[in-house]
């Protein structure tokens, strides 16, 4: 059975996910980790629990959901999975760090891209990719049928949704993707997010303020 653990990092608030089954093998979802005490934490838990790192993906690139990246890559020997149309926003991690005037260790570039239709397997479960851009260029959310799992990124929060005035937002596609690609699934389906708390498509389908 596919299992979830959370952690908030950062100064943004970013929520990394670990996702893990019975074979102890594991993939680390928009590491957020950005200094020494939030990198030994997210360790700590992958040692503690006997986990296997198997794949390394950011749902997007905005810097605060990359941060942690070239850790995870160097400390598990991962490559960075993602969508093409990310390399742009992950290419200009640097200025947006500085900018923010946050310490940011660089990225390593994105190597396996995924799209609408892919799988990303691990141990026993498979991670099915959406392509849900609006919010970023190019976001992703995956899926798991099984478990009746959606990593959403910053697309759609508890009562909310991701902004869309940065570089490649864009209003009307954010709501299109979410009412095309989420709302389809079942209502009891857990929404982890990029930020804030769990809740789930059906709630999100009554109460969103930006969709009902």
């Amino acid at each position: 059975m596919l299992q979830l653990r959370s952690f908030t990092f950062n100064d943004f608030y970013e929520n990394t996910y670990v996702l893990f089954d019975e074979t102890k093998e594991c993939v680390i979802i928009d590491p957020g980790c950005n200094n020494a005490s939030e990198k030994q934490i997210l360790s700590a838990f992958i040692s503690e629990n006997e986990l296997t790192p198997i794949h390394l993906i950011n749902t997007h690139c905005h810097i605060d959901h990359i941060l942690g990246n070239k850790f995870v890559s160097e400390t598990y020997g991962l490559t960075l999975i993602s969508h093409k149309g990310e390399i742009p926003v992950l290419e200009f991690g640097d200025q947006t760090a500085a900018m923010y005037h946050i310490h940011y260790e660089k990225s390593p570039p994105i190597e396996i891209f995924v799209d609408e239709g892919d799988v990303i397997s691990f141990g026993n479960s498979d991670l099915h990719v959406l392509y849900t851009p609006g919010h970023s260029p190019a976001s992703i959310s995956l899926y798991n049928k099984e478990n009746n799992i959606l990593i959403a990124g910053d697309v759609l929060f508890q009562g909310s949704i991701g902004r869309t005035d940065l570089p490649g937002g864009n209003f009307e596609v954010l709501i299109r993707m979410i009412k095309s690609k989420f709302f389809i699934l079942p209502d009891e389906t857990l929404v982890y997010a990029g930020h804030g708390d769990l809740t789930t498509i059906g709630i999100e389908k009554r109460s969103n303020p930006f969709l009902v």
